[in-house]
């Protein structure tokens, strides 16, 4: 359960009933995308038919239009089906959120495919801004996602994509570079060498790339060797 000071309401109508249930807003969102558990973005385990006045919908009226008295069950369809309320300041600092959370999810897995590199932020953001593209609160993220890239693609190349990089890495550096290698992306192969050296296939989004090279490159102090292939 989510604290209550950091609940709002969410709230289904269906005809002359109300249903309300108290849910953090972040936690809301990524129910809609089926990426958390109902029952973590609840405050409360009641469906209130007035939660101000602390009033709870009837077991019947439950029934009648749920044909459940699960809360769990029954949030889940107020949560995507009716509305979330939130203040102006409450809805401004989540739009702000949700907008930055897309930068970087495209950032981290798109490309430019004209020059196989990825897009800086700022590109993106401002591709975004171009485009008037308008994040939702009350729309599942990864719907989102497409529409945004939907509304960029006319102005800037962008697709969507992963890369495959071999890595070679030198026995002295394979103790400190090993392990942050495999945290990228899917490890697809790996042939350890007679010398002490590791070869890695490691397929990670097309966006990580400079960060990966970067990284690897820090790691190992230059001695690595690197491959998209």
């Amino acid at each position: 359960m989510v604290s209550l000071d950091k609940a709002v309401i969410a709230r289904l109508d269906r005809g002359k009933l109300h249903f309300e249930v108290l849910v953090d807003p972040e936690l809301a969102q990524k129910v809609l995308g089926d990426e958390t558990d109902v029952s973590e973005a609840l405050a409360t385990d009641s469906v209130f038919k007035d939660s101000k006045k602390g009033e709870l919908a009837s077991e019947n009226d439950l029934k009648d239009v749920f044909q459940t008295t699960d809360v769990i069950e029954i949030a889940k369809q107020i949560i995507k089906e009716g509305k979330i309320q939130l203040t102006t300041e409450q809805r401004k600092e989540r739009e702000t959120q949700l907008k930055k959370r897309l930068v970087e999810h495209i950032v981290r897995n798109s490309m430019n495919p004209k020059t196989k590199t990825p897009h800086p932020p700022a590109r993106i953001e401002a591709a975004l801004a171009d485009a008037r593209f308008h994040p939702s609160l009350f729309r599942p993220f990864d719907q989102q996602v497409k529409e945004a890239l939907d509304a960029i693609r006319p102005l800037i190349p962008v697709s969507m994509e992963e890369i495959k990089v071999a890595v070679k890495v030198p026995p002295v550096c394979v103790g400190k570079a090993y392990g942050r290698i495999r945290e990228f992306g899917k490890l697809l192969k790996e042939e350890w060498q007679p010398d002490g050296s590791v070869i890695c296939l490691i397929n990670l989004p097309a966006g990580m790339q400079n960060d990966f090279f970067d990284q690897v490159s820090a790691i190992t102090k230059g001695e690595a060797e690197l491959k998209i292939v």
